[in-house]
């Protein structure tokens, strides 16, 4: 039996890297896939891989930045049967490769702003659906992490520091009503890299260095766990995060 089979998983940002893998992961595994995002177009172009791969997947023009529009997007799901899975995995607006000596104000708070409202607004959504249910999952991508020496990343540590921050708050409040919540963690994925970033393979190169197992997570390997994360397999599994990094994170 497939790990998902009669779930419903909203995934925003869908059609990004991470968020597109994570949806046909979710999909593979028998889930409905509710693909959200701003863009319609590229989010039709997703559903229709999962489609023709045999998965069930809906697309929605939703800004996770909208309180209206997330609320209303979540009751529309939960309206089909079940909202069982939110993974959020939008795009937060980092800067990086500037030093924070010469970074303005606006390009440094931004990642943290947008992670934090968003987060909380698609938490939040899901929860109230879930809180009736007596389960759900939601699920963060990020975590916290000791500094980055080696490339100036601006606000985005601090970002994942706030939403592992609000994880567990999030862990400690709707873990009584059967719902869990848990991050996962890569230390890098070289594949969402575009070819033409500044300093690519020099920061593939270090990703690499830094595992155990001398090669790095894939967007592969960040699908196929968070559908186990997701699962009723993980259901002991919540207030945790979940290590994807091949041991170049250490806890």
């Amino acid at each position: 039996m497939t790990l998902l089979a009669g779930k419903n998983a909203i995934v925003y940002g869908a059609a990004g890297r991470i968020g597109s893998a994570v949806a046909a992961a979710f999909a593979e595994e028998g889930a409905t896939v509710f693909l959200a995002g701003r863009t319609l177009a590229r989010l039709e172009e997703v559903a229709g891989r999962i489609r023709a791969n045999g998965g069930a997947a809906e697309t929605a023009e939703v800004d996770a930045l909208d309180e209206r529009a997330v609320d209303e997007h979540a009751d529309a799901v939960a309206a089909r049967g079940s909202l069982d899975v939110s993974f959020n995995l939008i795009s937060h607006g980092d800067v990086q490769g500037t030093p924070l000596a010469d970074m303005a104000l606006a390009d440094y708070e931004r990642p943290v702003l947008t992670a934090v409202r968003t987060q909380f607004l698609t938490a939040r959504a899901a929860a109230r659906h879930m809180t009736k249910q007596g389960a759900g999952a939601i699920l963060l991508f990020g975590g916290d992490g000791d500094p980055v020496r080696e490339y100036p990343v601006g606000g985005l540590q601090v970002a994942f520091h706030a939403l592992e921050a609000m994880r567990r708050q999030l862990a400690a409040e709707l873990g009584p009503h059967g719902i869990r919540t848990v991050t996962l963690r890569t230390g890098g994925i070289p594949e969402v890299l575009p070819a033409a970033f500044p300093g690519r393979d020099a920061i593939e190169k270090s990703i690499v260095g830094k595992t155990m197992l001398g090669r790095a997570a894939t967007l592969a390997d960040v699908g196929a766990v968070a559908a186990f994360v997701a699962s009723d397999r993980a259901r002991t599994m919540t207030a945790a995060t979940v290590n994807v990094s091949a041991g170049a994170l250490v806890d």
